[in-house]
């Protein structure tokens, strides 16, 4: 009901009274009157006026459970969404409903997360109307040793979405972090249940810094958001709809072919760190070489003074210009 009121509500460019509306849906004024007053609990700007009726104040963007539906237009990733104005963590509740035998493609997405984190239990900082932050509940059936590649797949649906929604070019830097102009802007932790190398579950965290306006200074001089390097706010239910496309094509190829060679070339093209040198911290050792290759399992392959080296996993820097690996 309070979705349909608020669908007239939107494609109204005028007063529209409380009368014609419950005419329209066959219900009371009092019905309408209720859930209007849910409406401007929620945050939607309508304004009422006697012998008139009501009428959506449009433009504010908000980020709400229902505003996400209208943007998604996916058939399986997306399929279900449960939305929180605040959570401790998009993983962890979205590990429960993989436990709790949810099916594929049940999104959990935050305004607000209190103990979000990204890769090597480094906490993300998640603010209230700044960031994106969803994960996805993923059942590919595949080998254990494939889940680099979902990663890796991840990050250029990303990287498409955010160029189609607002025109920036972004590129990955392997494994999970996606960039621009040398800055992070957005982060993907994959975790996953298996029983021996079978996987049971995967979830695929993605945490983007949209319209964030600064950073504290430990961040400042690493991170990024799509609004610094647009000068405009965006829409995150928008940017979502653009990133579930592209991923619910790619994703659903991939789970069918078991293969990430079809999409090893546009990986390749966004990855800043092919042919750069890079610091790799590889079981516990510290490891300088230059990314000469992607391996189709997603590796890379690293030229060392010892020979070539295949890592799937680990943490990787960048040698920058005045020679610090960041």
């Amino acid at each position: 009901m309070t979705e349909k009121i608020l669908d007239i509500l939107k494609n109204s460019n005028d007063f529209i009274s409380g009368e014609v509306i419950a005419k329209e849906l066959k219900v009371s004024r009092v019905s309408i009157s209720k859930n209007i007053k849910k409406l401007k609990d929620m945050g939607y700007d309508i304004k009422s006026v006697t012998n008139k009726g009501y009428i959506l104040i449009k433009d504010n963007k908000l980020f709400n459970k229902f505003e996400i539906e209208k943007q998604i237009n996916t058939k399986v990733l997306g399929n279900k969404v449960y939305f929180f104005d605040e959570i401790s963590s998009t993983n962890e509740y979205a590990k429960s409903l993989a436990n709790s035998n949810e099916e594929e493609g049940a999104i959990v997405i935050a305004d607000c997360q209190t103990n979000g984190k990204g890769r090597l239990d480094k906490k993300w900082e998640s603010n209230k109307g700044e960031g994106l932050f969803m994960s996805i509940l993923l059942r590919p059936n595949v080998h254990i040793n494939n889940i680099v590649q979902i990663t890796l797949l991840s990050g250029i649906c990303i990287c498409n979405g955010i160029k189609k929604a607002t025109g920036l070019d972004a590129s990955i830097k392997w494994p999970n972090d996606i960039v621009v102009n040398g800055k992070k802007v957005c982060g993907i932790l994959t975790e996953l249940s298996a029983q021996i190398e079978n996987v049971s579950y995967v979830i695929l965290g993605i945490g983007i810094n949209v319209n964030n306006k600064n950073f504290n200074d430990e961040l400042k001089d690493k991170a990024t958001s799509i609004f610094l390097e647009t000068n405009k706010e965006i829409e995150r239910a928008k940017l979502l709809s653009y990133i579930l496309n592209e991923l619910e094509e790619k994703y659903l190829k991939f789970k069918e072919i078991k293969d990430f060679t079809l999409f090893l070339p546009q990986y390749k093209a966004l990855c800043v760190n092919l042919n750069k040198e890079v610091k790799a911290i590889y079981k516990n050792e510290e490891i300088i070489g230059t990314v000469v290759d992607i391996s189709p399992l997603g590796e890379i392959i690293l030229k060392t003074d010892k020979g070539m080296l295949n890592i799937s996993s680990g943490f990787v820097s960048l040698r920058n210009v005045d020679g610090k690996y960041v």
